[in-house]
């Protein structure tokens, strides 16, 4: 982290200790969201003791979540593989349709339900695929292709029409219901519980109901297993980043104690430096070998003040003047 940040972070902090109420501004709601999942900025920046007691709970609080998670298990009963093929034909939603088309696309339909009927399942694909050609805009014959996808065990096939009925015709509950089906043979349950949902919202019945009730407990779990994943996710960055603030004041306590130690370095050079400048004088350097010879001589330069001062840092025990 660098270290300029950190002091504008200290700073913001201050200016919250005067007023708490700043920190609600709405240009600040994000980093106010992020001290309210880490914990109090104020105690997180006042120590290397504050991280680390604040880091500890979220190590436990990450062990914690990490003990409830277990492996998602989900009954896939009826499930299959998905189908790969090239999309469908759609037919040209900007087509002018005319009523001879409508006409068509309406027999074309008819000889597609008499196709089912005799079992043909692929020629009845074919058959509402001409008629969505002749009338891309009747939002059934995709909801009948559809159905009959699901027939030939093609979900994704059968997805793509559902989506496109749904774009024609929102309240379209048919839609909602296959494509809900679909989404069951992919296992994707928490899609298939909404389009049920909405099915039975726009049109109710039992046997859309009970598919809802079947697929709802599996979604709970997928739904649950993702908000721990994201419970776990969530703690792992607030734990990266009190790493990196940990660390951060750690540098900051390293650089402290550097200058503090040569601030006392240059205090002690200071001192020596004004010993010897005051020895080079020289009265003060002959007075001053007088007095070393002979103590009592102190006397004779009671008034020489550098003197005084000289014999004091050289450690002389001089008798107090009379």
């Amino acid at each position: 982290m660098d270290l300029r940040r950190l002091k504008k972070l200290q700073a913001l902090v201050h200016v919250y200790r005067q007023d708490p109420a700043f920190m609600r501004a709405k240009q600040l709601s994000l980093l106010w969201n992020n001290v309210k999942i880490i914990g109090d900025a104020i105690s997180l920046l006042q120590s290397n003791t504050s991280v680390k007691k604040t880091a500890e709970k979220v190590e436990e609080s990450l062990e914690a979540a990490e003990s409830k998670e277990s492996d998602l298990e989900i009954e896939d009963e009826g499930v299959i593989e998905p189908d790969l093929d090239d999309p469908q034909e759609m037919g040209d939603e900007y087509l002018e349709i005319t009523n001879e088309m409508i006409d068509q696309a309406s027999e074309k339909r008819e000889h597609a339900f008499a196709a089912l009927d005799e079992g043909e399942l692929q020629k009845a694909i074919d058959l509402f695929t001409d008629a969505i050609g002749l009338n891309p805009q009747f939002t059934l014959l995709y909801v009948n292709r559809a159905s009959v996808f699901m027939k030939l065990q093609k979900p994704n096939a059968a997805i793509r029409d559902c989506d496109r009925a749904c774009e024609l015709n929102p309240n379209s509950a048919q839609s909602y219901k296959w494509r809900g089906q679909a989404h069951m043979l992919l296992e994707h349950w928490e899609e298939a519980a909404r389009d049920f949902t909405l099915a039975c919202q726009l049109d109710y019945s039992e046997d859309t109901n009970a598919m809802l009730n079947k697929v709802q407990p599996r979604a709970g779990k997928i739904a649950a297993h993702q908000e721990q994943y994201e419970q776990r996710h969530e703690l792992r960055e607030i734990q990266e980043r009190l790493e990196r603030v940990k660390l951060a004041l750690e540098e900051e306590e390293r650089i402290q104690r550097e200058e503090n130690y040569w601030q006392d370095m240059i205090r002690r050079s200071h001192r020596q430096l004004t010993f010897f400048i005051t020895l080079l004088d020289p009265r003060v350097l002959i007075a001053f070998l007088d007095v070393v010879r002979n103590p009592e001589n102190i006397y004779k330069y009671r008034d020489t003040q550098k003197l005084i001062k000289l014999t004091c840092k050289t450690g002389l025990n001089v008798v107090s003047q009379k």
